[in-house]
């Protein structure tokens, strides 16, 4: 009998865990996460809250984002809902859920709501949907449980048979990364409250992964080589002259898991031939994340291209998911550059939804004019221009000093530093948090 009890026990022992059908925290399911991003958007802008999501129990690799070119040039609708259909069938497989939950914002909700009608088995795939400051809609798309959030505007907007939530002071990409935006649709997906709205730090080795791509199309950045290297939050400067890792980028611009330190400082330099190097900052990740998202173009193409460029200046983008105020007062944003307060009621008004500046010495004559903003940039959407000299001095003991005081923060600060490289050689990008901590 003790043989019998120890064959028995082996062979327990040798049986494969099953793994539950999708993750589960305090007792609820959690559906996969898929985010659709509106016009020249990316999954960047879901960052954050994939951050805040992942602080509540869900497996990082269970929200993803779904890109397509919302210029339409490399893509048709008809093809972005075809790959969205494989997405969704994908994640189910993966992570044993009957459905999704799905959200979209601006753009991407008229494309969700026409995919949700296009046919019951599409919606039949999704558990709920989030509308974020988009389309109105008179009744449910495809029949699925929709919250609408809306945000400053008019409160007329709706989804019919919808919960519909307005955050008249929020702008229009800040809604899509607010604590309150979270709140909502996390109790909408799983019946109850967050345990926390807050991104909080990650003990041990965080691993991030995204995509390198060309704005605005989304396009993988073909050709490119990523090199990530930890930095001197002092200076900005490479603590070491051998990246930490190298990806040669193709296809559709996918790299890593990189293992790195949630605290630390790191450049992103996606490398496109010679001396042909942009530089992207972030501020400490502080979690894992799968959804960084380095917007870059080939050399002389794009926005970039139309930027003055020499060996006297450095040439900056900064980004923010939070729409910068420049015309609000106490009420608004500060942005200071080396000391120099960038915005104004020109350059960044209320009104212009700014969440990318492109900041150069325009006409390379060492000259810095703020009292307008540069018109080739100010025409996009949700971009303005700056003409601003910042020296090139390429030395460690004169970096760029980015510092931000946000609305609604209470003293906080997002700053780097960086090294003022010539933007002939050098294109530069920094990206600052769109939370507070």
């Amino acid at each position: 009998m003790f043989r019998r009890f120890v064959a028995l026990l082996s062979a327990l022992l040798l049986v494969p865990v099953v793994m539950p059908p999708a993750a589960h925290a305090g007792g609820h399911r959690l559906r996969p996460v898929v985010f659709v991003h509106g016009f020249s958007g990316s999954g960047g802008q879901f960052e954050t809250q994939a951050r805040r999501l992942a602080a509540n129990g869900y497996p990082a690799d269970h929200i993803e984002a779904h890109e397509y070119d919302s210029l339409f040039t490399v893509n048709t609708r008809e093809q972005v809902f075809a790959a969205l259909d494989q997405r969704i069938a994908r994640l189910r497989k993966k992570t044993r859920a009957d459905r999704v939950d799905l959200l979209a914002h601006s753009l991407g909700t008229s494309l969700m709501q026409t995919y949700l009608r296009s046919s019951p088995a599409r919606a039949a795939t999704v558990a709920h949907y989030v509308n974020l400051d988009g389309a109105s809609s008179a009744d449910l798309p495809g029949g699925v449980p929709t919250l609408a959030v809306w945000g400053e505007g008019s409160t007329e907007r709706k989804v019919g048979g919808a919960a519909n939530v307005y955050f008249s002071d929020q702008s229009h990409t800040q809604v899509v990364t607010s604590t309150d935006t979270f709140a909502r649709f996390y109790a909408f997906f799983t019946g109850r409250s967050p345990r926390t709205t807050a991104v909080t730090p990650q003990h041990g080795t965080v691993r991030l992964s995204g995509r390198a791509v060309l704005f605005p199309t989304n396009v993988g950045a073909d050709g490119a080589r990523l090199e990530i290297y930890r930095v001197d939050p002092r200076t900005g400067e490479r603590t070491t002259r051998r990246p930490a890792a190298t990806y040669q980028i193709s296809g559709d611009g996918s790299w890593g898991p990189f293992k790195a330190r949630g605290d630390a400082h790191y450049e992103f330099a996606v490398v496109w031939s010679g001396t042909a190097v942009h530089h992207l900052y972030f501020e400490p990740f502080r979690r894992t994340d799968a959804l960084v998202r380095l917007l870059t173009s080939r050399p002389g193409e794009g926005l970039a291209g139309l930027m003055d460029v020499s060996e006297r200046h450095s040439a900056l983008v900064i980004n923010r998911q939070k729409e910068w105020w420049g015309d609000q007062g106490a009420a608004g944003d500060s942005l200071r550059i080396n000391g120099r307060e960038v915005l104004n009621a020109a350059n960044t008004p209320r009104t212009k939804r700014t969440i990318g500046i492109f900041a150069y010495d325009a006409g390379s004559d060492g000259v810095t004019d703020l009292s307008a903003p540069i018109p080739q940039f100010f025409a996009q959407p949700f971009i303005t221009g700056l003409d601003l000299y910042v020296p090139a001095a390429g030395r460690p003991d004169r970096p760029i000093s980015v510092v931000s005081h946000p609305r609604g923060g209470d003293g906080h600060v997002d700053s780097l530093t960086i090294p003022s490289l010539p933007s002939n050689e050098h294109r530069i990008s920094v990206q600052l948090d769109d939370y507070v901590r």
